[in-house]
């Protein structure tokens, strides 16, 4: 790889800290600009796979090692210092956000649906997102469902639709290329590890917690591989009466458009609601203009309807 590459990565760093800052996470701002203008950091994630040089799999693998540096000085010194084992967790690791707070905008999406539901999610990671039925929920002070301990706030704008219950899920199945078990202590701590540090962090910590119990208690049924290959045999474990639902949140970036394309017109094909919570643009038919780098798109059958924040807490209806 040469200079290309690393003006690449550069800018990916760069981009990042408008993420980052949206998110409020002022340390991973300094991280990602500090990471940007690194040889040796660089360097690292130059002799690393392109699909391994994102910047939150840099910093997960560094939290989850240790911890999240302080600074901009202390990052250059764990890169220097114990470079060999981050290039290696990031080799054998992925990004797998998994934040149960992404469930208020798809029980929006979804609250339409009367009878049963089978819900199919591509790119589950621990399966998390998996039971919007189990947790609880508040849409500007407005409560649904009974207490769980999985209680997820929600600021809206616009005629968004909340809906006055819970759905009757019958059925759970992820895919996901590398599966997580909510039960296993190591990829609870990898987990951990992807939050951003900030403000935010302590109660998404607390919510990550509650929801990977719950999750080890009643498992669900999880299919390793591609999401395109593997989706008509996930849809075909959903009961019969049901209406199947498959939905994402921030999987297609890591696709290929080519691979996008396909998996989307295979969605389009089978007849069932698809529920997508994704960076504008990256879905396709959905408009890149729709929203800033902080914040996602959800879409419904491929047609955009609200504005959401990328872990959750906030919906403006479109």
């Amino acid at each position: 790889m040469g200079d290309a590459d690393r003006t690449r990565i550069a800018r990916e760093f760069r981009s990042f800290t408008e993420a980052a800052a949206g998110a409020g996470s002022p340390l991973y701002v300094e991280l990602a600009a500090a990471v940007a203008e690194d040889d040796r950091a660089l360097d690292l994630l130059l002799d690393l796979p392109t699909d391994k040089q994102q910047p939150m799999l840099l910093f997960g693998a560094i939290a989850f090692l240790g911890a999240p540096p302080a600074d901009a000085d202390e990052l250059r010194a764990v890169i220097r210092d114990d470079g060999d084992r981050i290039r290696e967790t990031m080799r054998t690791r992925f990004t797998q956000t998994n934040e149960p707070a992404r469930c208020a905008a798809v029980l929006t999406a979804i609250g339409d649906l009367r009878g049963p539901v089978g819900l199919v999610e591509v790119g589950s990671s621990a399966g998390l997102c998996l039971y919007p039925d189990r947790y609880s929920y508040e849409f500007d002070g407005r409560p649904v469902g009974p207490r769980s301990a999985v209680h997820l706030t929600c600021t809206t704008s616009g005629p968004v639709p909340v809906p006055a219950g819970l759905p009757e899920v019958v059925g759970r199945v992820g895919i996901d290329q590398n599966p997580l078990d909510p039960s296993d202590p190591d990829d609870r701590a990898w987990l951990r590890a992807l939050v951003w540090p900030g403000p935010n962090a302590a109660s998404r910590l607390e919510r990550l917690d509650a929801a990977a119990a719950l999750a080890a208690r009643e498992p669900a049924t999880v299919l390793t591989g591609d999401l395109v290959d593997r989706l008509g045999e996930a849809l075909d474990l959903l009961p019969a009466d049901c209406t199947p639902v498959v939905f994402h949140t921030a999987v297609l970036v890591y696709l290929e458009r080519d691979r996008r394309e396909e998996f989307a017109a295979l969605v389009r094909s089978l007849g069932v609601r698809w529920v997508a919570q994704e960076a504008a643009g990256i879905v396709p038919g959905v408009p890149r203009d729709l929203a800033r780098p902080d914040s996602f798109v959800l879409s419904v059958d491929g047609r955009a309807l609200a504005v959401t924040a990328p872990h959750g807490g906030r919906i403006g209806w479109l």
